[in-house]
Formats: C-alpha cells, structure tokens, sequence
C-alpha cells in the first residue's frame, strides 16, 4: 500500500539500468506516482551524456512496461555553478509534476500532497539528496551491479564480450534500443570522442600523481553579441565554444586567453585594446567539467559596447568563428561545448 502520493528518483540514466530500475520499482511501492527527473536534459550529445532527454525517457518506459503509465517523466536540466538553482529546478519540476498530475492528494496533511525522494547515498555525487528537507527521505541499498560509467565504456567497446556484459546489466528492451543506437552516426560519434578521451588519459597514466589542467577561455562580448569557434577536433567536435585552451609554461592566464583567442578567431583587434577592454575574470573548477580530466579553466570577459563588428574567421583548432547574437547564445545549452554556457551564464545573465 502506497504511503506517499508522490516519490520522486533523480539520476542521469546514461544508460538506465537494473539498479535504477529497482530505485523506480520500490518508488512505484511507496508513492502513488514516480516522479521521474531526467538529469542533464539539455546537455549536448557526447560521450558522457551519449542519450537525450527523450531517449532516455523513452528507456525508462519501456523498461518499466504497464508500470510506466504511473509515471510522470520530466526534465531537469544542469546549473553547473549555481546550486541554488539547481535545487529550485528541482522544486519547481515536482511541483509541475503534481499540478499536472491534477490528482487530490491522499497521503498528504491539510491538503497537501505528501512526497518522498527516493534514492541511495552512493559517492559524492548523491548529496543532493540532504537538499530537499521537506521530503521524506527514503534511503535505499546499492544494488550490486556495473555502474552506468562502466557500462558506456563497454558499449563503446568492440568487444563481443563487452556488450554482454552491457545485456546482463539492463534491462531486455534497453539493450533492444542500445543495440540499434550502436548502428547510428550519433553512436559513431561519440564513440570517437570516447577512444580520443581515453587515449588522452592513458598518455597521462605514467605520471606520478593524476595531472590538473590549466586553460583560459574567452568571453568577447561586441555591440550585443559574443564571439564563438565551431570546435574541429575532439573532444566536442562540431560544439560550439569559446574561444580557449591550454596555459603554456610561459605565460600568464590572461596572456593564454589572448593569445588562443587571435590563433582560433583571427580577431584583428590589437592586444592591448583587448587588454583595456577586460570587464571581469573569473575561474571555473568543477571536478567533471571535462572528460579529459581535472581541467581548471580561467575565463576572461572582454566588452565592447558598441560599434560594427570586427571581420573573424575560424583558425587552428576552430573550423568556424562566427559573432551570435547574445539572445542566440543563451538559448544553445545543447550546442555548446562543457560547461561553456554556465561561463557565458556567469557573465551575461542567466537566460
């Protein structure tokens, strides 16, 4: 007998597997509805979030079968540096889940529908589970299984023996839909960035101790538009990004932000204009902000307020620089490359 009108699961589901759904199975026993937020809903296809928001929703029903029709599947999107944020994405999701639900409540007191948050303290990244007090917390065991890291990297493998272990692990109709994205080109794609990323990584497992990156990223900011590069390379090829990349051992943050902004845009603007032009700095460090690993990137925002704007074009790693307009910019959350739209959140305003 349910004991909640709603329980609600978080989580990524790249892929969904047998541990999430367990997780949604024990929600569906304790909540009249699951509610099902779909984690990084906007985040563009690569080789970490290799499935859409849609996709991964169409998993999680079709695993669940009858059960799926006491779902309600909503997105949830990233505000990488911005926690608060993030919880009140939360908030407001259950709240349009249940008013979409339009269903009186059952469980709850004075009214009110009562929810619980169903999961279980895994690492680190579970501690939003602590975030929402006015939910029962219902904690539940691990079950014992491949981790979703895990299993893309086995898909991404060409071993026969690989996917096998990707079938023991999902569920019968998940695997049906992982096998078909395997014949796709989006699976071609990210399966490239994934054998790039894990060559990176090995030419740096000899090293004494695990390496931290350091890269500068430019904000260019010209009579209401920001100046942006079409990756040609992997990781993110195709993506758009700010113009950027790696410290040399010779230079400043600044002067590596300058420097990669004139080899990748040919902006003819002289250095020193650049200079004076610098409105703000500031550093974004999220531990997984890059597959490549622990890559601490210092972003500088240069403004322009008004006049035309200067001719660019795509050099060394960028096969396109284009000026889009700010308002176009807020709105390609999935086109851009990492966590470039939450540096372009932090100095133009949230969208």
């Amino acid at each position: 007998m349910p004991r909640f009108d709603y329980a609600v699961c978080i989580g990524r589901f790249e892929p969904f597997h047998l541990g999430h759904l367990a997780v949604l199975r024990r929600a569906l026993d304790l909540g009249e509805r699951a509610v099902v937020l779909i984690g990084s809903a906007d985040a563009p296809r690569s080789a970490r979030n290799p499935w859409t928001y849609e996709e991964r929703a169409v998993m999680i029903r079709a695993a669940l079968g009858a059960e799926a029709e006491r779902l309600i599947v909503r997105p949830l999107v990233d505000h990488l540096y911005n926690e608060t944020a993030w919880v009140a994405e939360v908030q407001d999701q259950v709240a349009a889940a249940v008013e979409e639900d339009g269903r009186p409540a059952q469980h709850g007191e004075s009214g009110a529908a009562s929810i619980a948050l169903v999961g279980h303290d895994k690492d680190a990244s579970s501690q939003y589970l602590a975030a929402f007090p006015q939910w029962e917390r219902i904690e539940l065991d691990q079950t014992a299984m491949l981790s979703a890291t895990d299993l893309r990297r086995h898909l991404f493998s060409e071993d026969a023996g690989a996917l096998r272990l990707v079938e023991a692990n999902v569920p019968p109709a998940v695997f049906g839909m992982l096998a078909a994205f395997r014949t796709t080109e989006a699976f071609a794609h990210v399966a490239e960035e994934f054998r790039h990323v894990e060559s990176y990584k090995a030419a740096w497992a000899a090293a004494p101790y695990p390496p931290t990156f350091v890269t500068a990223d430019a904000v260019v900011v010209h009579s209401g538009h920001v100046l942006m590069v079409k990756r040609k390379a992997q990781p993110g090829r195709g993506l758009w990004a700010l113009p950027g990349g790696f410290v040399d051992q010779d230079e400043t943050t600044l002067d590596a932000a300058v420097r990669e902004l004139r080899e990748e845009t040919r902006l003819k603007i002289p250095a020193p204009v650049l200079r004076g032009s610098l409105k703000g700095r500031a550093v974004f460090d999220h531990p997984y902000r890059s597959m490549r690993g622990r890559t601490i990137t210092h972003a500088f925002h240069f403004d322009f307020p008004a006049g035309p704007l200067p001719a660019v074009r795509g050099g060394d790693d960028a096969v396109r620089a284009r000026w889009i307009p700010v308002a176009e910019a807020r709105r390609m959350r999935s086109h851009l490359f990492e966590d470039h739209f939450f540096i372009l959140e932090h100095f133009l305003g949230a969208a």
